[in-house]
């Protein structure tokens, strides 16, 4: 009897697998499978077990499984094989009973233990979970991650950290700790100690450019900017290749006022294909707020945009198209941002800025051909409306402004100066066709909309 039972382990291996979200067994082991000597009836009742769950009929494997306990109730994996399936049942409080009668049957089973710390971590119940789990590490060290996890979870932070630096020690420095670790560090307020841990980092692995990078952040998080500025020059003193340093270096030069390396820097970062367009795109904006104030440096800023291969260099195009915008350089600010539309088509503030400056500069027939193919686009923005309504009237084609016009009203939210815009407007394209009643009506109700009182 016992060779047929294990030869059903075999087939249906499987299905009792256990699904774990966090550290895992050992697969190539089995669960045990003596069920010890039973009878045919145990044997079928466990089959008719197995195959109702494959086909998640989990009831009637539950009432299988409930028949072989009634046969025999000294077989731990018939209890677990009830929790799991009483876990997608959802009826937790037997789930939870049953695994546990599970591994006081075989407390040294490693499935039986890792299905109901599997169990206690779904149910967010951290106290069970890490005592079940320290249960674990004695069969599987990988667990010690898990464990620090739920220490962590339970603000039990030195037993965290000290783990935590049980495995770097052992293994090796890891992102997913560094991760937990620097959580810890935010909720205990704990950054001298982060500083001290990367400081200590860079001293053992002075090669590792990422220990570098996270001291530098970290100093100039805690307003330690020589500190951070001296650990960026080492770093470029050890790895004269590396292209990260120079997001911090762009910066501390910059602020020692040593624009020239401050712009070596920066052409660096905009070319890297390691760094972020979000982080190339910061870098730019920070260097034209600069250059405002600085326009001898207007020429380096141009050669650094024109350098930006990503595909987010419409971004660098508008921040230049916005800089030339605040010097009243329109044809210049008219320049870049149509540079940018032909990178972004369907981009609306690009859209607006364009039209808007087509409009400041006498562009008419730019500025209505571009509204129609907008409102194509964008059939519910008023603004499109107005500026095909202005460029129509500057056009001398008042009834199409006037087609445009009304159109765009039933569009206006809350925005009287906008609304009085479109009465203006009309008023224009009513003058245009000699109709001075209708004119003069939209131009008293622009006036009274604004000055209601």
């Amino acid at each position: 009897m016992k060779q047929k039972i294990y030869i059903l382990f075999f087939i249906f291996g499987m299905l009792i697998l256990p699904q774990v979200n966090y550290a895992q067994v050992d697969f190539n082991k089995k669960p045990d499978d003596d069920l010890g000597n039973v009878e045919d009836e145990f044997q079928e009742s466990f089959y008719e077990a197995l195959k109702q769950k494959g086909i998640e009929n989990y009831d009637r494997s539950v009432e299988a499984l409930l028949k072989c306990i009634e046969l025999d109730d000294d077989v731990p994996v018939l209890y677990f094989e009830l929790g799991k399936n009483y876990i997608k049942l959802k009826n937790f409080g037997d789930a939870e009973k049953a695994l546990k009668k599970a591994v006081s049957l075989e407390p040294d089973n490693e499935w039986y233990l890792d299905e109901l710390y599997d169990y206690y971590a779904s149910q967010n119940d951290y106290d069970k979970a890490i005592k079940t789990v320290k249960q674990l590490v004695k069969y599987h060290p990988d667990y010690k991650e898990d464990l620090a996890s739920l220490y962590a979870r339970t603000e039990k932070y030195d037993e965290a950290l000290a783990l935590l630096d049980e495995l770097d020690a052992a293994l090796g420095i890891s992102i997913s700790r560094d991760i937990l670790r620097n959580r810890i560090y935010e909720a205990t307020g704990r950054k001298k100690e982060q500083i001290e841990n990367l400081e200590t980092r860079v001293e053992n692995n002075p090669n590792k450019e990422s220990n570098y990078l996270a001291l530098i952040f970290r100093y100039s998080e805690n307003n330690e900017k020589d500190k951070a500025f001296e650990t960026a020059k080492e770093l470029l003193k050890i790895n004269p290749n590396s292209q990260l340093v120079h997001l911090a270096l762009y910066k501390f030069y910059l602020d020692d006022n040593d624009a020239e390396k401050a712009i070596e820097s920066m052409k660096i970062v905009v070319q890297s294909q390691q760094i972020k367009p979000e982080a190339k795109l910061k870098v730019l904006s920070d260097f034209v707020n600069f250059v405002k104030e600085n326009p001898e440096y207007e020429a380096d800023l141009i050669e650094a945009t024109n350098l930006v291969s990503d595909a987010n260099n419409e971004k660098s195009l508008t921040e230049l198209g916005h800089y030339y915008l605040s010097k009243n350089n329109k044809e210049k600010a008219l320049e870049y941002f149509e540079q940018a539309l032909k990178q972004d088509t369907d981009n609306f503030a690009i859209l607006r800025n364009v039209m808007l400056l087509q409009i400041d500069l006498k562009e008419f027939d730019k500025a209505a051909e571009n509204s129609m193919k907008a409102l194509e686009k964008y059939p519910s923005q008023p603004i499109f409306y107005l500026i095909n309504g202005v460029a129509s009237n500057e056009l001398n084609k008042p009834k199409m402004a006037i087609e445009s016009l009304e159109m765009g009203l039933d569009y206006i939210i809350d925005d009287i100066k906008m609304e009085a815009d479109f009465y203006n407007q009309l008023s224009k394209a009513y003058t245009l066709l000699n109709n001075t009643v209708k004119a003069k009506t939209f131009s008293d109700r622009a006036k009274q909309i604004q000055s209601p009182n």
